[in-house]
C-alpha cells in the first residue's frame, strides 16, 4: 500500500470519531475488508421478512448507494435513498448514510485480511436519533473456501439517544466454485433484538466483457433460529463496479 501503517491508522481513527464523516451499515450484509483503488460502484441492498407473528411479519428495507475508492486503503460510500417498512406499517423514507471502509494491510500480510468499518446514519423521521457504527472486518481464504466475519457496534447520537451500545456479529462462508457461482451460508447475531438467523446464500461476480466493469451479486434466505427473529428473511444485494 502507498501509505505507511501509522498514517493509515491515524486517518482511520480520525474519520471514525467524526460523526460528520461517518455512515450507517445495512444490517443484512457481511462486509469485505478489501479496497480497490480507483474503483467506483453503484449498489442496491434489500430484504423482506415473513413470520406468523404480526409483530415480525412484513418488515422490509431497501437502499441505493454510490461509492468510490480514493486510495488503496479507503472507500467512502453515500446512501442517498433509504426506505423501510416496519411490521404493519407503510414504506417510508429513512434518511441518509455516509459509510467508510478502511483496508488496514495488504492482502496476505496478516493471518486474516483485516479492515474497519466506520459509518454514520442521519435518520429522516422527526426526533429520531442518528446512528454511529464501527467495528473490524475480517476475511480468510483457505483453498476454495472464503470466510468473512464482521463485529459491529452501534451507538445512537443526539436527542432521544439510548446511551447504550448495540452489537451485531455477521458471518459468511462461501465455496468459490466458479467466479460467477459461489454457494455458501450466512449467519447473523443481534443480542439487543434477541435475534439469531442462519441460512443458505449465493455469491458471484459477472464480468461484462469490456475488461473494466463487473456485476457482483449475492442473495441469502435466512431462517430464524429463535422467537426474536423472523421465520424467513430474503436478502438481495447487487453492485455494479467499474474503473
Amino acid at each position: 500500500m502507498s501509505l505507511s501503517k501509522p498514517i493509515r491508522l491515524a486517518g482511520l481513527l480520525t474519520l471514525s470519531l467524526l460523526p460528520t464523516l461517518a455512515a450507517h451499515a445495512d444490517d443484512f450484509v457481511v462486509y469485505s475488508p478489501y479496497v480497490i483503488d480507483g474503483q467506483t460502484e453503484f449498489e442496491f441492498r434489500g430484504h423482506d421478512s415473513k413470520d406468523s407473528d404480526p409483530t415480525l411479519d412484513g418488515e422490509r428495507a431497501y437502499q441505493f448507494a454510490f461509492g468510490h475508492a480514493f486510495a488503496d486503503w479507503w472507500r467512502p460510500e453515500i446512501y442517498a435513498a433509504r426506505y423501510a417498512r416496519e411490521p404493519g406499517g407503510t414504506t417510508r423514507f429513512q434518511g441518509y448514510e455516509f459509510e467508510n471502509v478502511f483496508q488496514l494491510a495488504p492482502a496476505g500480510e496478516w493471518w486474516a485480511d483485516t479492515g474497519f468499518l466506520a459509518s454514520y446514519e442521519y435518520n429522516g423521521p422527526v426526533n429520531a436519533p442518528a446512528d454511529l457504527e464501527f467495528g473490524p472486518l475480517f476475511e480468510k481464504r483457505t483453498g476454495r473456501l472464503r470466510q468473512r466475519l464482521n463485529l459491529i457496534w452501534e451507538k445512537e447520537l443526539g436527542s432521544g439517544a439510548s446511551g447504550e451500545y448495540a452489537f451485531r456479529g455477521t458471518y459468511a462462508l462461501n465455496y468459490l466454485w466458479r467466479t460467477g457461482f459461489a454457494p455458501g451460508l450466512e449467519a447473523y447475531y443481534r443480542p439487543a433484538d434477541d435475534s439469531r438467523q442462519l441460512g443458505p446464500s449465493l455469491y458471484g461476480e459477472l464480468y461484462l466483457g469490456d475488461g473494466h466493469s463487473e456485476l457482483e451479486y449475492s442473495a441469502a434466505l435466512l431462517l430464524g433460529l429463535n422467537r426474536g427473529a423472523p421465520d424467513r428473511t430474503l436478502v438481495l444485494r447487487l453492485e455494479y463496479e467499474f474503473f
